[in-house]
């Protein structure tokens, strides 16, 4: 990657700047971004229930986000000896339409999950459609595998209209 990007934990400050951007590089045939789920969504930054690491370009415009939090959605696909563990999940990813494909979401999605470790959390879930190939390198990528595909036609208006749970297990 050519261009240097910083990176900075989310603060209330950050939420309507993060609206905007998501709202304008995140929609695509594969992204379900009701807008209601969104707003609660980032709005739980300034609540303290969801995080999220911000990629700042030098002159200081975001470049790219994703957010994480605890969850406990996720307890029917984890190992019945680690169904007592906290799970994270990473929420939404989005980064600059001219910056996809540069590593940019790898990196960010690196480092939501450096920050659901430091939260003690180890079994870590993310979604995305079943036919999204950036997505689906970007968490290879970053050592997740498949858990689960399903039929999901209330989220997923295009293609196979699928949903795919990917999983990672980091070190304890």
């Amino acid at each position: 990657m050519s261009e240097h990007f910083c990176s900075v934990a989310a603060v209330a400050d950050d939420i309507p700047a993060m609206i905007a951007f998501i709202f304008e590089h995140g929609p695509n045939p594969w992204n379900y971004l009701p807008q209601d789920a969104v707003l609660a969504h980032l709005h739980g930054i300034a609540e303290g229930t969801v995080q999220a690491v911000l990629a700042r370009r030098v002159d200081g415009e975001l470049a790219g986000f994703v957010t994480f939090l605890a969850s406990s959605n996720f307890e029917r696909f984890q190992a019945q000896e680690r169904r007592e563990l906290p799970q994270g999940y990473v929420g939404e990813a989005v980064v600059h339409r001219e910056l996809a494909g540069r590593g940019l979401g790898s990196r960010l999605l690196g480092e939501a999950v450096q920050g659901l470790q430091a939260l003690g959390i180890h079994d870590i879930y993310i979604e995305r459609h079943e036919e999204n190939a950036g997505s689906a390198g970007m968490m290879r990528k970053a050592g997740f595998v498949e858990v689960e595909t399903f039929s999901d036609p209330q989220r997923r208006a295009a293609g196979s209209r699928r949903t795919t749970l990917c999983y990672l297990r980091c070190a304890d």
